[in-house]
C-alpha cells in the first residue's frame, strides 16, 4: 500500500491518545457533566481470555480516577464499569491500553438481554433434581424388587410417587413446552413422543398405586427424564451463542457524539445526530457517524471495517465511515449519515440477514426425528388398539404395553447421537486450539468444498515487519529510531522494535513534533529531520514502495525508504497446503491493496484471490459461491468479514478477532497457529461418520426392542432400562473420537 498517495497511510503519532490532551472541556460542558447521573460504561475486550486477565483488568480500572467499581465478564469478554459522571469511555480505554488490552465501548442499550446463561442454568438445575430423585426412587424400588407385598409395597409405591411425580412435572418442563409448541402449529417434533412417554409412565404408575397394583414405574419415568435431560443439556451447551452478531455490531456504534453547536461542544446521543451537523472526533476515538472532513488532517485506522493493514490519510473533503478509528489529529466532520443510516449499521443489517439464512440449516437428528416421531406414535397406538381388542377391553394391560412401546422407542439415543459426538469432537478440537460454538458446525464443516480466507489479521498477524533494515547505515537507523520512538503509529512501532532488536541506540534528536497525518519532525545537528509520508519527506512519488515510510535527512540528502511487509500467522502455509491437498478450493479475499494481497497469495500458494473487497462484496462473493452449490468455510477476523462469516455455510475466526466477528462465526481459533483449521476439517469428517454410526446403533436397537415391546414381553421399567442401555452405547461410540 503506497504511503505517498493521499488515500494511503503514513505514520503519525497516537501521542494524544487521551482526548483530554487535545481539548479541555468548556464551562458549559463541565456544568453538563456535573448534572449527569453516575456513568455506567460497558467495554468490549477481545483479548481477555483467562483468570489472570480478570484481575489485571479489574485492578487497572479500579485504580483509574473516578471509577467506583469494575467487573469483567470473561465469557462475554465485557467489562462493566460504574464511575463518576466526569469519567468517559475514552479515559478507560486509555487505561486498559496502558496494561496491554485493546478495548471498545459498547452501547449497553443496543444489547438485548440474553437468555442464554439463564437457560443453561435452568437445564442444569432440572438435570440435578432429576438425578437426585432418580437415585432416591431407585432405592425405594429395591424394597419392592426384593419382594415387599401388600401394604408395604403400596407404601413404597406412594413414597416413590411423592418424589417422582413432582420431579417429572418440574424437570420435564423443557420437553412439555416444546411438545406443546409443536402441536399448536400442527407439527409432531421429537419432544412429542418424549412427553407422551413421560406422562404415560407416570400416569400408569399412579393408576397402579391407587389400585394396589404389583407394578409401578415411577423409577422408569424419572430415569427417562434424567437421560433425556442429559442429551438436551449437551445439545444446548454445544450450540448456545450468548448473543447475536448483529446486536454486537450495533453495540459497537459509538453511543455518544461531540456535536459542535455555535462553537460549543455538546455531548449528544448519536441516534439524535442529524445530517449536516458538525461532529468533533478526537485522536484515539472511534468515528461515530458517516461524514466528510471539514477541518483537520489525520490518519484513520480502517482495518476493522475494510481490512486495510495500514492507516489511511484523511484531510478536508475526505469521506469517513462510522467505526473507523481516528489516530493522529482532531477532525471535524459534516455528518452525512448517523444512527440506523450509518455504514456500520448497514453492515449489522447484512449480518442479521445472513444469520437468519444460516438458521434454516437443521441437524441430522432434527431431520431424522421428523420421520421417527410419526412412526413411534403409529406403533404405540396400534399396540393399544390391538391389545384392547385381544384382551376384550383390558385398558390397564393395553395401556401398559402402549407405554412400553413409547418408552422403548423414545428417541433418547437419537437425541444423544449428535450432541454426544459434538461434545467428544469439541473436546478433541479444543486441545488443538479450536472452540466449537454451534451444535451443527461440525456437520456443516464436513460438507465444505471451498475455503475463503481473509488476509489481514487472519492469514497474517496484521502487524507490519521491516524488510530492508540491513540496507541502511547504523547512523540512518539511529536517526530513524529517534523519530519513530515519538509515535505510536503501527509502522513506527514496528520500526522501533526491529531497530532495538538489532541493538541500535537512538540519536539525540531534539524538538520532536508530530504533524497529524504526515509524520514526525525533529532537529539534529542543525538539520530538520522527518519520518513519515513520502511527499512530506521529499521523496519522488514515482519511486514510492507499496508499503513504506520515508526518512528525510535534511537539505541536500536523498530521503531513505523503509519498506514493510505483513507478518504471516504461524501455520498459515501448513493450513493452506493441507486444505489444497485435501481437494478443497482455497480463495483469498481481502480489503487490502493489490500488491500486498498478491504477495501473501504467492507466498502461501493460493492461486485465486481478490483485493480491495468491501464488506458487502465479500458477503456477496460468499453468497454467490453458496448459490452455485458450493459449501463455503469462511475464515476471517474483522468487522469487514462479519457479514461473510454469517453468510457462509460454516465460519471460523481467531480469538484475537473483534467480538462481533467471533460471535458471527461457528468456530473460534484460540491460538495464533492456523494449522488446526485443516485438522478441524478432517475431524469433522470423522465426527459425521460417528453420527451416522449412532443412528445405525439407535435403529438396530429399535429393530430388536420394539417387537419385544409390541408382543408384551417388555414392561415400562424394562423398556426404560433398554432405552438407557442404547443411550450409553451411543455415548461410548461417540467417545471413540477422543
Amino acid at each position: 500500500m503506497s504511503l505517498a498517495e493521499p488515500d494511503h497511510g503514513s505514520f503519525g503519532g497516537g501521542l494524544s491518545a487521551c482526548p483530554a490532551c487535545v481539548a479541555a472541556p468548556s464551562a458549559e460542558r463541565i456544568a453538563q457533566i456535573r448534572a449527569q447521573k453516575p456513568a455506567r460504561i460497558m467495554l468490549s475486550l477481545p483479548a481477555a481470555h483467562c483468570a489472570a486477565c480478570i484481575s489485571t483488568v479489574e485492578a487497572a480500572l479500579a485504580r483509574a480516577p473516578g471509577v467506583t467499581s469494575a467487573r469483567l465478564n470473561l465469557t462475554q469478554k465485557r467489562a462493566l464499569v460504574e464511575a463518576e459522571p466526569q469519567v468517559t469511555p475514552d479515559d478507560l480505554i486509555a487505561v486498559l491500553k496502558s496494561v496491554g488490552y485493546e478495548a471498545y465501548e459498547l452501547d449497553a442499550g443496543a444489547l438485548s438481554a440474553t437468555e442464554a446463561d439463564r437457560t443453561a442454568r435452568d437445564l442444569l438445575m432440572r438435570l440435578g433434581v432429576a438425578f437426585f430423585s432418580m437415585m432416591n426412587v431407585m432405592l425405594l424400588s429395591v424394597a419392592v424388587w426384593s419382594g415387599a407385598d401388600a401394604a408395604t409395597r403400596d407404601m413404597f409405591h406412594w413414597l416413590s410417587g411423592a418424589i417422582a411425580l413432582p420431579t417429572v412435572i418440574f424437570s420435564g418442563q423443557p420437553f412439555f413446552r416444546s411438545a406443546w409448541a409443536s402441536l399448536r402449529v400442527g407439527r409432531v417434533g421429537m419432544d412429542v413422543p418424549i412427553s407422551l412417554a413421560l406422562i404415560l409412565a407416570s400416569g400408569i404408575s399412579l393408576y397402579e398405586t391407587i389400585h394396589s397394583g404389583h407394578h409401578a414405574y415411577f423409577d422408569a419415568a424419572v430415569m427417562l427424564c434424567f437421560f433425556l435431560l442429559i442429551g438436551r443439556y449437551l445439545d444446548y451447551r454445544t450450540r448456545a451463542i450468548a448473543r447475536s452478531a448483529a446486536e454486537e455490531l450495533a453495540a459497537l456504534e459509538v453511543p455518544r457524539s461531540i456535536v459542535l453547536r455555535d462553537g460549543v461542544e455538546v455531548m449528544t446521543p448519536t441516534a439524535e445526530v442529524s445530517p449536516g451537523d458538525l461532529v468533533l472526533v478526537r485522536p484515539g476515538a472511534r468515528v461515530p457517524v458517516d461524514g466528510v472532513v471539514t477541518q483537520g488532517t489525520s490518519e484513520l485506522d480502517r482495518s476493522l471495517l475494510t481490512g486495510e493493514s495500514l492507516p489511511v490519510f484523511a484531510e478536508e473533503g475526505a469521506e469517513v465511515s462510522a467505526g473507523e478509528v481516528n489516530l493522529t489529529g482532531p477532525l471535524v466532520l459534516r455528518v452525512t449519515a448517523a444512527g440506523k443510516d450509518s455504514s456500520l449499521h448497514r453492515m449489522a443489517d447484512l449480518v442479521a440477514v445472513a444469520e437468519a439464512a444460516k438458521t434454516r440449516y437443521t441437524s441430522l437428528a432434527e431431520r431424522a426425528s421428523g420421520y421417527y416421531s410419526s412412526l413411534v406414535h403409529v406403533l404405540s397406538f396400534a399396540a393399544l388398539a390391538f391389545w384392547m381388542w385381544q384382551t376384550d377391553g383390558d385398558v390397564r394391560y393395553a395401556v401398559n404395553i402402549s407405554a412400553a412401546v413409547l418408552i422403548i422407542t423414545c428417541p433418547c439415543a437419537l437425541g444423544l447421537a449428535v450432541p454426544a459426538v459434538v461434545t467428544a469432537a469439541s473436546g478433541r478440537l479444543f486441545r488443538k486450539g479450536l472452540l466449537i460454538k454451534q451444535g451443527t458446525a461440525l456437520e456443516r464443516l464436513a460438507e465444505v468444498d471451498t475455503v475463503v480466507f481473509d488476509k489481514t489479521g487472519t492469514l497474517t498477524l496484521g502487524t507490519p515487519e521491516p524488510t530492508n533494515l540491513e540496507t541502511h547505515s547504523p547512523r540512518a537507523l539511529s536517526l530513524a529510531l529517534a523519530l519513530a520512538e515519538a509515535s505510536s503509529h503501527p509502522l513506527a512501532r514496528s520500526l522501533t522494535d526491529a531497530a532495538r532488536a538489532r541493538g541500535i541506540v537512538p540519536a539525540a534528536v531534539e524538538a520532536l513534533r508530530e504533524v497529524p497525518g504526515y509524520g514526525i519532525e525533529g532537529h539534529w545537528q542543525g538539520q530538520t529531520l522527518r519520518l513519515g509520508r513520502a511527499a512530506w519527506c521529499g521523496a519522488d512519488p514515482a519511486l514510492v514502495a507499496e508499503t513504506a515510510t520515508w526518512l528525510s535527512l535534511g537539505e541536500g540528502a536523498a530521503p531513505l525508504a523503509f519498506t514493510f511487509t505483513d507478518r504471516p500467522r504461524p501455520g498459515a502455509d501448513l493450513a493452506v497446503s493441507a486444505l489444497i491437498k485435501a481437494g478443497k478450493r482455497v480463495i483469498l479475499l481481502s480489503g487490502d491493496a493489490e500488491a500486498a494481497v498478491r504477495a501473501t497469495a504467492e507466498r502461501l500458494g493460493i492461486s485465486e484471490w481478490a483485493s480491495g473487497q468491501l464488506p458487502a462484496e465479500k458477503s456477496a462473493r460468499v453468497s454467490g459461491l453458496m448459490a452455485e452449490g458450493h459449501r463455503v468455510l469462511m475464515v476471517g477476523d474483522g468487522l469487514n468479514d462479519t457479514a461473510a462469516l454469517a453468510a457462509a455455510h460454516v465460519s471460523i475466526s481467531p480469538a484475537s478477532a473483534l467480538d462481533a466477528a467471533r460471535v458471527a462465526s461457528d468456530i473460534v481459533l484460540l491460538g495464533q497457529d492456523m494449522a488446526p483449521i485443516a485438522d478441524a476439517v478432517r475431524i469433522s469428517g470423522q465426527a459425521s461418520r460417528r453420527i451416522v454410526e449412532n443412528f445405525m446403533i439407535s435403529g438396530g436397537y429399535n429393530v430388536v426392542a420394539v417387537p419385544l415391546a409390541l408382543v408384551g414381553m417388555a414392561t415400562p421399567l424394562a423398556a426404560a432400562l433398554a432405552m438407557s442401555l442404547s443411550s450409553i452405547t451411543v455415548s461410548l461410540n461417540a467417545l471413540r473420537l477422543k
